[in-house]
């Protein structure tokens, strides 16, 4: 599956944001998790980290139909190597 970097590629309706990664590498690793698992993703921002730095958050997108599935595989937050912790309902309003 392809990645895909600009927010007007994917249909909002159709996909929601479930996790957010400071580090470019964890966020492939999930990414790589969800897709082992059958889950179609996506990474949304991942190559930012170039350009901004410290500000860099990658976003990862499931469908909305794999969204408990994917949130069951991904770490918790406070674990490392887990996505950033932030609000879940925060996460949606920005897919």
């Amino acid at each position: 599956m392809d990645d895909l970097t600009t927010a007007g590629a994917l249909d909002p309706e159709q996909f929601l944001t479930v996790a957010r990664f400071e580090d470019p590498v964890e966020a492939q690793m999930a990414k790589g998790m969800l897709e082992t698992a059958g889950l179609e993703c996506f990474l949304q921002g991942e190559n930012a980290n170039h350009l901004l730095g410290a500000a860099f958050r990658a976003r990862l997108l499931v469908h909305r139909r794999d969204e408990s599935a994917a949130r069951e595989l991904l770490p918790a937050p406070e674990e490392e190597g887990g996505p950033v912790d932030e609000d879940p309902e925060a996460l949606e309003d920005e897919s």
